[in-house]
């Protein structure tokens, strides 16, 4: 499977707004799956409250793809919040981390 990241939030929702503003994002599982099933994702971060099925569905796709999930420890509303955005996402997929400091952090887990 691919690799499962439980660190702490803090370091992945400082630089979520960043990704927002400068780099490609998906959100929502829709997008996110396609764009998994595309190999254009480099990054996953799912919401605690995801339904398992969902959840399963996109870690099997990470696994084919090498891509690696962070599990959000909050619900979709703070994984929103903390996009910078005033609605629910369940999955925030990542294809281009742009200004942000999330890739070195990708690459000392790897």
């Amino acid at each position: 499977m691919g690799k499962i990241i439980k660190k702490d939030n803090q370091s992945i929702s400082s630089n979520l707004r960043i990704i927002v503003k400068s780099g490609k994002f998906s959100m929502g599982y829709r997008s996110t799956l396609r764009n998994l099933k595309d190999g254009k994702c480099k990054f996953i971060i799912v919401a605690d409250n995801c339904p398992p099925g969902r959840r399963l569905e996109l870690e099997y796709y990470s696994m084919l793809n090498k891509c690696n999930i962070h599990h959000f420890y909050g619900n979709n509303s703070e994984l929103g919040i903390a996009c910078g955005k005033v609605f629910r996402c369940s999955c925030f997929g990542i294809m281009e981390f742009g200004d942000a400091e999330l890739s070195t952090f990708i690459k000392k887990i790897k």
